[in-house]
């Protein structure tokens, strides 16, 4: 387990006790009249696709609206964070916005999942499962949206603050969305993915910070998940980017051990040692000359 004063400063001796599962609620209803990807209805998890999705210009701009409809959700979430406030109803809170604007969820039901959002709070590295747990004042949370709009989905999350958080905890989550911009940065027709991951293993290694492995961005446009895979840590990944093309860049941070333990769920992923974690995710356009940032507005 961190030492508290890693999660809170020095101020108190007490120690935050590690995440524990609450309760989560049956899965929230979806009108009939609003499209569903394929694999609602199937507890199995799609396999990854193996193709590249590269859009002509409707693509583009169907791409563009799921992508700023994903960014005004996530905000909006963000804006429900404080102590006392529940994952579940942050998660109704979200579906309800999302299915407003005619779109679905693109969480619900993938591979069994429950719930239209994913919340991670602090030590959890990704794929939190809303619950009945209350947000406690100095915790972090990374709330992932993802939505399904008129065939297309668009894919970010940002890291929050609940009430007074650490400095320590402040640096992390700030580097770590830098690290974000320093991997997109480096996107164009024709870059190697793998230079992502080393501006980013660059950037967090200045701060003593481990980069997650195990999670990977991905291809997403009409499928949610397919190459290219992409990798956040150094690696020696073939391939280059194409013009036209859309994929997620989602790193990971830790101030402690990049290990990690899934629960019984099969979801719920927390570092292994207890420490904070933290994660920023775009969903970007390849152009000829660098990328467009698509889940913003």
């Amino acid at each position: 387990m961190y030492r508290e004063r890693e999660l809170r400063g020095s101020t108190t001796a007490t120690r935050r006790p590690p995440l524990r599962r609450g309760r989560v609620s049956q899965r929230l209803p979806v009108p009939d009249d609003i499209p569903k990807p394929p694999y609602v209805g199937s507890r199995e998890l799609p396999e990854i696709s193996s193709e590249h999705q590269i859009h002509d210009a409707e693509g583009i701009a169907r791409m563009r609206a799921a992508c700023v409809l994903a960014a005004r959700v996530v905000d909006y979430a963000g804006t429900l964070v404080r102590p006392s406030v529940t994952t579940n109803e942050i998660d109704k809170a979200v579906h309800q916005m999302i299915i407003d604007a005619g779109a679905y969820p693109s969480p619900l039901g993938y591979g069994g999942f429950p719930k239209s959002v994913c919340t991670s709070v602090n030590e959890c590295m990704c794929h939190g499962i809303p619950d009945s747990r209350q947000l406690q004042d100095g915790d972090i949370i990374n709330i992932d949206v993802t939505v399904y709009l008129n065939g297309y989905h668009g894919d970010t999350s940002k890291t929050f603050f609940c009430g007074d958080v650490s400095e320590s905890i402040k640096r992390l989550v700030k580097v770590t969305e830098e690290c974000l911009h320093y991997g997109i940065a480096v996107c164009r027709d024709g870059a190697l993915y793998r230079k992502i991951g080393k501006r980013i293993s660059e950037h967090a290694e200045k701060f003593g910070y481990g980069v997650v492995d195990r999670f990977v961005g991905h291809g997403i446009g009409t499928v949610f998940h397919s190459e290219p895979l992409i990798f956040h840590h150094r690696n020696d990944k073939s391939g280059s980017m194409v013009e036209g093309q859309t994929f997620t860049i989602e790193p990971i941070l830790t101030l402690g051990s990049t290990e990690c333990v899934t629960w019984e769920d099969n979801w719920t992923t927390l570092t292994a040692d207890g420490s904070p974690a933290a994660q920023f995710e775009h969903t970007i356009l390849i152009t000829k000359t660098g990328a467009e940032i698509l889940t913003t507005y």
